[in-house]
């Protein structure tokens, strides 16, 4: 799915119309529906500051507009192939079913990728026992990482972060000495 279409779905999700969505993000008031518009059908990509703006707005994660193009079932097929490749996944049936497998043997990649899905589950059966409502299940997807009480995914602060931390803590650290 373009990321059109996933600006298109989650702006009527949320209740908006081309011309708020537009203004939100600060398109002019009088041409803000046919900027959207041509976000929406593809015409226009949003560059990484305005899909940004979008995600915001919108309430979800930029990653959550900015998928892999799946528009039609070859484009799905193709994704589901560079899967395979990367990450290990493997088809096979079970119950009469087909089902998609992830090869933890494949890798660092694969194993961490099949952690995320065991995550995902999770989330599900959570929904399923109604643990959780589909607006918590919702807000879990569309911002995935951001809610995922593992924190197997959790970003770690950067080196520069981290020192400039130690050091507004140092002279704490030695009057407790």
């Amino acid at each position: 799915m373009a990321i059109g279409e996933r600006i298109h779905f989650f702006r009527l999700l949320r209740g908006m119309t081309q011309k708020y969505l537009g203004t939100a993000v600060g398109f002019p008031e009088r041409s803000a529906d046919v900027r959207l518009a041509q976000y929406e059908t593809g015409s226009r990509k949003p560059k990484a500051d305005l899909t940004a703006a979008l995600a915001q707005v919108l309430d979800v994660s930029p990653q959550a507009l900015d998928v892999p193009d799946i528009d039609s079932q070859i484009g799905l097929m193709h994704t589901l192939f560079t899967l395979e490749d990367v990450y290990g996944l493997t088809i096979s049936e079970a119950d009469g079913e087909v089902c998609l497998k992830v090869n933890k043997d494949k890798g660092k990649k694969a194993y961490e990728l099949l952690q995320m899905l065991y995550v995902w589950k999770e989330q599900a059966d959570k929904l399923s026992a109604g643990e959780i409502s589909k607006d918590d299940y919702d807000r879990w997807r569309y911002y995935y990482p951001k809610y995922d009480t593992t924190q197997l995914w959790a970003k770690v602060p950067s080196q520069q972060l981290s020192d400039t931390l130690v050091e507004a803590f140092q002279d704490k650290l030695k009057k407790d000495e």
